[in-house]
């Protein structure tokens, strides 16, 4: 019976290649699921042998853990060098985006309040 290693839904397009680059040269099997039309399933990366699953997961480990590393290490070497995209950046960049995040977040905490409010009067 098929294992799922990889659900693709918030994956990135590299990172799918890398783990299919990975499987590949590890000589294990796998098939793909593609997203469904409506959004229901996002797909995924399935083995076909189930005996592979241990040391597809172990390769997985390992591989995120590079990834890991990677992106904090890029992430703080433009800290460092102040090429790092700050809030200033997003404000600058996208500032309707900004001023919508932050109406939704007022009218959400208004929301929440609104029971306490209502009950004290």
């Amino acid at each position: 019976m098929s294992k799922l290693l990889l659900n693709l839904r918030m994956v990135l397009d590299d990172e799918i290649e890398d783990v299919r680059a990975m499987l590949d040269e590890n000589r294990i099997e796998f098939y793909e699921t593609k997203p469904s039309r409506w959004g229901i399933s996002y797909g995924g990366i399935w083995l076909t042998h189930d005996r592979d699953l241990p040391e597809a997961k172990r390769l997985m480990a390992v591989y995120q853990a590079r990834r890991q590393a990677n992106a904090r290490a890029e992430y703080e070497a433009g800290q460092r060098d102040g090429t790092g995209r700050t809030f200033k950046d997003v404000l600058r960049e996208e500032p309707a985006r900004v001023l919508l995040a932050v109406a939704a977040i007022i009218v959400l905490l208004g929301l929440v309040a609104l029971p306490a409010i209502l009950l004290r009067g």
